[in-house]
């Protein structure tokens, strides 16, 4: 018996141990974990001694080659695959007309799909696609069908901007998705509330950065997230609550969970690693919404990690250049930050080094978590049998972030010259090395888009 490939002498991550072995992969599936004794020839054996070997990170949250992104694919998942992440879910966006819109005329959602599966083309890891309804039309139910058996298992609403819906319109979303079995998503602020404080903010003249998270307070992202939620339960759908900054939206998630097997919640990395003081430091480099919080909100997400009420992290990217960010008053910039390449060493060094989480904490949140709560079986895992996407990760080697070594198009970074300990070493995609040492060596067109399944939210699946 042989192997392509024979990664030797690491410590293997699963989430629930560490496990020193090594482990064989073979036309781009893993096929063995086990002593050295026992693996079998390979052509290529990668020696990991004092490494961690863990699965891909599966971010599914991101902003790639669409609305809300100057990166590409190519630039986009070059930067996800130097950073460790060999999955993501992108936006497929029904297209409107707005002030906020980048199209002429309206489309439907299956185009969004078609659309987003085309640019994808040219991505280096695996990627699947979210079905964004940014308009109230009932002709969208029409769609539903043929957008979840194209594999997008997943539906994105908004309570907020020109693209916020009504809770009726809402309310009827979720009785379709619970029909079909898929999954909402929802970026959950009370549109007037915001509306009305942002007002007020700039009829005072309260440009400057410090002063957005006023405009859109903690309490707003919470009345939005319980209306929600609870339109989901009366529904029977799946919930989702995407990038959970503070205490009060975390605690509406984890009050309405039971057994787990209907609501879940994400935070982001940014909402972990830095908190509201980032918006004197950087100005509106670090603007994104909903806002950074306090300190306090910090902790608190880590608590509902650590419980449950949350349970994955993603990065929720969005590419930006410095022209796009830097203005006058806070609210001209564009919402949005940059860290695919960051998101693994700098989470890392947060909860495990600053922290005392386990590993098995972090590939739990980042990878398999993430890959269950999509449906992505083969994707987040170690186990013989799935997916070879593979990180070897190096706990200790120190280093310092820079925007100069940014793949993807932004030309800055949240995290500028932030010293952490921890960084990617290797990316493996179906087995194929795509990253090593923080060179690119994966091709374009390499990555491929992913049907996804319904997921299985049963409370022995997460």
């Amino acid at each position: 018996m042989t192997a392509d490939l024979v990664i030797s002498d690491g410590t293997i991550v699963t989430p629930e141990r560490l496990l020193e072995a090594d482990l064989a992969v073979d036309d781009g599936i893993i096929t063995a974990i086990g002593d050295r004794k026992h693996m079998p020839a390979a052509d290529d054996v990668v020696d990991a001694s004092g490494q961690l070997v863990m699965p891909g990170v599966v971010d599914p949250h991101v902003h790639i080659d669409g609305y809300l992104s100057n990166d590409s694919y190519e630039t986009g998942t070059s930067a996800a695959a130097l950073g460790g992440v060999t999955s993501c879910v992108n936006f497929a966006w029904e297209a409107w007309i707005g002030d906020l819109s980048v199209w002429d005329e309206e489309g439907t959602l299956m185009e969004a799909v078609e659309r987003q599966k085309r640019k994808g083309e040219d991505s280096l890891i695996d990627f699947g696609l979210h079905g964004v309804i940014t308009r109230e039309d009932p002709a969208v139910f029409d769609e539903l069908d043929a957008v979840v058996e194209e594999g997008v298992t997943s539906i994105k609403m908004f309570t907020a901007y020109e693209i916020g819906l009504s809770n009726g319109f809402m309310n009827h979303v979720f009785e379709e998705v619970a029909d079909r079995d898929a999954v909402a998503v929802l970026h959950t602020e009370d549109a007037s509330v915001c509306n009305h404080l942002t007002e007020r903010l700039k009829a005072n003249d309260e440009g400057h950065p410090r002063e957005y998270p006023r405009a859109r307070p903690d309490y707003a992202e919470a009345m939005a997230a319980e209306d929600a939620v609870r339109m989901a339960q009366e529904a029977g759908a799946k919930y989702y609550g995407i990038h959970t900054s503070c205490a009060k939206a975390a605690d509406v998630l984890e009050d309405f969970q039971t057994d787990g097997s209907e609501v879940r919640g994400e935070t982001c990395t940014h909402y972990a690693a830095l908190d509201e003081s980032a918006y004197e430091a950087q100005g509106s480099l670090a603007i994104q919404a909903p806002p950074l919080r306090t300190p306090a909100d910090r902790d608190a997400l880590f608590d509902h990690l650590h419980d449950g009420a949350l349970s994955v992290v993603s990065t929720d990217h969005v590419a930006f250049r410095r022209a796009d960010k830097e203005v006058e008053h806070w609210w001209d910039s564009s919402f949005g930050v940059n860290s695919l390449q960051t998101t693994l060493p700098v989470f890392h060094d947060e909860a495990v080094n600053e922290r005392g989480f386990s590993y098995p904490f972090l590939v739990r949140v980042m990878c398999a978590n993430p890959a269950r709560t999509f449906g992505l079986p083969g994707k987040g895992t170690l186990e013989p049998g799935t997916d070879a996407d593979i990180v070897v990760f190096d706990p200790d080697e120190e280093y310092t972030i820079s925007a100069a070594d940014n793949a993807s198009v932004a030309d800055y970074s949240i995290y500028e010259g932030r010293q952490g300990t921890g960084r990617v070493k290797k990316t493996f995609l179906r087995g194929e090395l795509i990253a090593d040492d923080g060179e690119v060596v994966g091709e374009p067109g390499y990555g491929e888009y992913v049907h996804r399944e319904r997921p299985d939210w049963s409370p022995n699946r997460q």
